[in-house]
């Protein structure tokens, strides 16, 4: 950037000499000296310099909020819902007549794998189990209410509407129509919340699950 040398100040203050009038020649009012007045600044190499557009003054808080698209115009989309999740089926092989003891037995491995007893639900599609009848000899009223206790284990019918849903659910196919079986199978399937347990005879049982699930 090329240095601009500084004009000399002068102040009409300073006392200078004074000229002399001549006799004969009229004395000039002497012309007044420019002072240091603001000098150019020369524009930068690049730059426009003092052609360049005026630069717009911001727009105030109101302004950009006016011009700014409404963002509560703008429908949200809705979250989808997600998908049930479908349980695991487990199928143990078994006839009608040992049907009861598999499921026995499957309760008994899942106990001692960690499972809560509230967390488990058996379900027969015969005869019912021994607990249950014995259960509800005592009346519907007792026996639902341990139900609703869901602090053990539950055994009921297939087709018991008051049976609700718990993650593991047993099912022990002693018997029954194969319309009531396959009636059963998917009752089950939507009572259970991580895990179904089948106990039946396997060709039966796929049979029936690929008709009523």
């Amino acid at each position: 950037m090329p240095l601009i040398p500084e004009e000399p100040q002068i102040h009409e203050s300073v006392p200078g000499p004074r000229a002399v009038p001549t006799a004969g020649r009229t004395t000039q009012t002497p012309r007044p000296v420019p002072g240091p007045g603001p000098r150019p600044v020369p524009a930068r190499p690049g730059n426009p310099g003092s052609n360049r557009a005026p630069v717009p003054a911001p727009r105030s808080p109101r302004e950009t909020v006016a011009d700014a698209p409404a963002a509560a115009s703008i429908p949200a989309r809705a979250p989808r819902p997600a998908p049930a999740a479908t349980p695991q089926i487990q199928l143990i092989p078994a006839s009608a007549q040992g049907a009861l003891d598999a499921a026995d037995e499957a309760v008994d491995l899942l106990l001692d794998t960690g499972r809560a007893p509230g967390e488990i639900l058996v379900l027969t599609t015969g005869d019912p189990h021994p607990w249950a009848a014995h259960e509800l000899s005592f009346g519907e009223a007792s026996y639902w209410a341990q139900h609703d206790a869901g602090d053990d284990v539950f055994y009921a019918g297939a087709d018991a509407d008051r049976a609700t849903t718990r993650p593991v659910v047993v099912v022990a196919v002693n018997g029954g129509t194969d319309a009531a079986v396959t009636g059963a199978l998917p009752a089950a399937m939507a009572r259970a919340g991580a895990l179904l347990i089948v106990c039946g005879d396997p060709q039966r049982v796929n049979a029936l699950l690929s008709t009523g699930v």
